[in-house]
């Protein structure tokens, strides 16, 4: 008798936890509101919860605190451009030969391609993208004193609110969906990437008018005191002002929020910092003792507890999904003697990996990513190899949407990944560089051999940006585990292994992941 009570006890335990797991997915909900924080520049070791001391990044580290922290998170290319077109198409942007744009860049999206925005749409989502853009507008020598499109609302955005290009470049204005903010008709604006325009001194002629001396690329039109890429006339109303660049985003975020109603949102919050050039708001200069560029991780922080403040507010903080990661590696001097490099102290932008924006190293494309949301997933860290171009195929699995043919062909459904339910990850994972490309399998990394008529690019990215680029027109191998800052190729002593990666990267440029 007492075992069958105890065989009934033990199934009936089954029974009610099979039940309990089956209520929390019933329960767990569909469509959860999404906030997809990018910042901009921003390195694996720039803040603290992996390894940073030199800088409070508490709102940040909470969240991590309260979801998934991954040590082996990737954005796909060690630029901007290629990783926002694959972030937001879900195809990697050598498929496009995609490079850093310059300012006066047609639209790189067009209207008709399946984008992450158009999809959720379909899933009933307000959309929004507030903060930089530098995927292109128009069709290419905009006029900006008119209607610019295409531009997000053309690819599945229902609301905008950009830095249209970068900080760095003209022209240094708002663009609100389709128009520029506060430009007069009898002041309109001018932009020329090929010689001098306007009256605005550059800072090649007038040093003395800028705040910090600026390399041949950076130094033409000043505004704000620092010099920019290209020249600009006119817009004088409409120029912003950069140390105010965190509230006006805060504030448009906030309003998109607050105006969905019930409908559910994606806010793509694409930061400006940590961008050069580096002016953070008065109330975060001196925050650390690294300078503009320490002042500006403070102030990403403060962005991102004064948004989750406002979800609180809202009452949406149980059913909003939290992505927070960054566009590439870290870059010290980019083009501005902000004293980055003479600041840095201990400070290790990369963590203990090699390289930085641009490099084919691993520091390039291991960026800090962060998944939050209450209840719906395990907390903790993760070791899982991930690519921010798996969150569109990820997300249109958790809504039911299935992906149509040739939509999104690199990105992959990693929820389980994602969510904390899988330590592994992806089996195969591109890395792309300014000039070449990777491969990861597990632990090991492949990085393909560079043309010698590319090199003269590596040798930029080496003499003016001091970063570690890895490029070689040599193959090289390495095993992660066992050296994970890259210091011993060991390609020739695995030859096995080296063929083996050299053609599934042959294979998987040619045909995408998902054929």
């Amino acid at each position: 008798m007492k075992t069958i009570s105890k065989t009934f006890g033990a199934l009936l335990f089954v029974i009610l936890a099979a039940c309990a797991e089956q209520a929390i997915e019933t329960t767990q909900p569909q469509k959860p509101n999404i906030i997809l924080f990018y910042v901009d520049d921003l390195g694996y070791g720039d803040i603290g919860v992996n390894g940073a001391t030199a800088v409070d990044t508490r709102n940040i580290d909470r969240l991590a605190a309260e979801g998934i922290n991954f040590t082996d998170a990737h954005s796909t290319a060690a630029t901007c451009t290629p990783s926002r077109y694959a972030l937001l198409t879900g195809e990697h942007g050598f498929r496009i030969e995609s490079d850093i744009l310059e300012g006066d860049a047609p639209a790189l999206i067009r209207p008709g391609k399946p984008t992450l925005p158009s999809m959720l749409k379909k899933a009933g989502y307000k959309t929004a993208v507030v903060g930089k853009w530098h995927l292109g507008l128009g069709d290419g020598n905009v006029n900006w004193n008119e209607t610019v499109s295409p531009g997000p609302l053309d690819i599945g955005f229902d609301y905008s609110f950009l830095l249209p290009v970068t900080g760095d470049r003209v022209p240094t204005v708002y663009l609100e969906n389709h128009h520029v903010v506060g430009l007069e008709a009898d002041d309109p604006i001018s932009v020329s990437y090929s010689g001098k325009i306007g009256d605005r001194p550059h800072g090649s002629e007038r040093p003395d008018l800028v705040r910090y001396a600026a390399d041949p690329q950076h130094n033409e039109t000043i505004i704000n005191g620092v010099a920019r890429i290209g020249s600009m006339a006119g817009g004088e109303k409409a120029l912003w002002v950069d140390e105010d660049m965190p509230t006006v985003f805060n504030d448009k975020a906030r309003t998109f929020m607050a105006d969905v109603g019930d409908s559910p949102f994606f806010l793509f919050y694409s930061f400006h910092d940590i961008h050069v050039p580096r002016l953070p708001h008065p109330d975060h200069k001196g925050l650390t003792d690294m300078g503009p560029r320490g002042d500006a991780i403070a102030q990403v922080d403060w962005v991102v507890g004064e948004i989750l403040a406002e979800v609180d507010r809202l009452g949406l903080t149980e059913n909003t999904l939290v992505l927070f990661t960054s566009d590439n590696g870290p870059v010290l001097d980019d083009g501005y003697a902000d004293g980055a490099v003479t600041n840095l102290g201990n400070h290790a932008p990369g963590g203990i990996f090699r390289g930085g924006k641009y490099s084919a190293f691993e520091a390039g494309t291991r960026v800090p990513t962060i998944v939050h949301w209450p209840g719906n997933l395990r907390q903790g860290q993760s070791d899982a190899l991930i690519s921010q171009i798996d969150f569109y195929a990820s997300l249109a699995a958790l809504l039911g949407i299935e992906l149509e043919e040739g939509e999104a062909i690199d990105s992959l459904d990693q929820r389980e990944a994602y969510f904390g339910r899988d330590d592994v990850g992806r089996e195969f994972m591109i890395e792309e560089s300014v000039i070449g490309i990777s491969l990861r399998m597990g632990d090991w990394k492949y990085i393909a051999p560079v043309s010698e008529a590319r090199m003269n690019r590596a040798a930029w990215v080496a003499d003016d940006k001091d970063i570690e680029g890895g490029f070689s027109l040599a193959p090289q191998l390495y095993n992660l585990n066992e050296d994970p800052s890259e210091q011993n190729n060991i390609a020739e002593n695995h030859p096995d292994i080296l063929l083996q990666m050299s053609e599934e990267l042959t294979k998987l440029r040619r045909q995408g992941f998902r054929q």
